[in-house]
């Protein structure tokens, strides 16, 4: 909505969502807003972006903006989608953009996400603004490859720099200690204030799930030998860890609620005469929103979960080669086409 990350406002854009709010009021559909799901203007980039303090005063008022302007017509709005991919997959491992390989910068750019969230959802809050506000993680149970200490150990510090960092700081307890320790001369500049402005109130918190995960100082993990079914993306189909996940939130931290904001699976799909028979995911959802009811069972305050996704779409690092929506996209004619998973979760959800 700001091209430089600054100065004015572009119009167009803006008009753009008045016109996606007003399809969805008349489909009887709520809007949940998203400020950032990994980009940011180049001009900010170009002044460092996220690793630049001065981005998470640019994020406040750009978030002030939106809600001023959507705020009442959205249900909910999360500040940042996986703060965890965009400064470790983008600033360490360098797969994303910016494509970067420093794990110092890395973690100055988690704090400056989490602080970024935490003053936009005050100033939100502030501007008399009334909606839920919250920020989404991707989670998963990471588990030790074997009974070795080594491993045990390695597995709770992956949950440390995967989840806990993440997660704690929004609890206010600060960061980890064990994980500040394992960074050294990494671990990033920060204030008390800072940690005071990151732990606002959540009226939700987000969860992306798609597997679990396994910790080893040896040979890498193999996936294919727990037996278990594999996606498109090479990731095990492991339902029951997301009642694993969303058990141990409500228990360690105790969140007001919960919200499974991504949920599916890449397949290769093939549209045969019309259709696509993904038998494959329409089983993958239904096995997952069991395992969610499982924990509301249990007494975890679930309020949602959402089918990631709608539509096939550009998968970042992987481009269009992994399809994960519930409507097949012809990339070259854009022709969408329901597929049997589309159908099935309609008629679940009408039932």
């Amino acid at each position: 909505m700001q091209p430089l990350g600054y100065g004015a406002w572009n119009e167009a854009g803006f008009e753009f969502y008045e016109r996606l709010f007003d399809g969805l009021k008349k489909r009887g559909l709520h809007a949940h807003l998203t400020l950032n799901h990994w980009d940011l203007p180049q001009a900010l980039q170009e002044r460092g972006g996220w690793a630049n303090r001065d981005t998470c005063d640019h994020f406040v008022r750009y978030a002030l903006e939106v809600s001023r302007r959507f705020g009442s017509r959205c249900a909910s709005i999360c500040t940042h989608n996986e703060p965890w991919v965009i400064a470790v997959l983008g600033h360490e491992h360098g797969i994303f953009a910016p494509g970067l390989k420093s794990r110092a910068t890395a973690i100055q750019v988690a704090h400056h996400l989490l602080l970024s969230h935490g003053l936009a959802c005050r100033a939100i809050r502030e501007s008399g603004v009334h909606t839920q506000l919250g920020i989404v993680l991707n989670l998963s149970p990471i588990y030790p490859a074997s009974d070795s200490e080594q491993d045990i150990q390695k597995a709770r510090l992956d949950d440390g720099l995967n989840a806990r960092w993440y997660l704690d700081a929004l609890a206010a307890r600060g960061y980890p200690q064990d994980v500040l320790a394992y960074l050294g001369q990494d671990a990033p500049v920060f204030s008390a204030e800072d940690m005071q402005a990151i732990a606002q109130p959540l009226d939700y918190l987000g969860v992306n799930y798609y597997t679990r995960n396994f910790s080893s100082t040896g040979n890498p993990w193999d996936v294919h030998s727990t037996g278990n079914e594999v996606t498109d993306m090479g990731w095990e189909v492991y339902p029951q860890g997301l009642t694993e996940l969303l058990c141990r939130l409500h228990t360690d931290y105790s969140f007001a609620r919960l919200r499974v904001t991504e949920n599916g699976a890449a397949f290769k799909d093939e549209l045969i005469d019309g259709a696509v028979d993904d038998s494959r995911r329409e089983d993958y959802f239904a096995r997952h929103i069991l395992a969610t009811l499982d924990a509301i069972r249990q007494g975890v305050p679930v309020d949602a979960n959402f089918a990631w996704s709608l539509m096939d779409n550009f998968e970042w690092a992987s481009g269009y080669a992994k399809r994960f929506g519930l409507v097949h996209v012809n990339y070259p004619t854009l022709k969408r086409t329901p597929k049997r998973s589309a159908y099935w979760l309609r008629d679940f959800l009408e039932a």
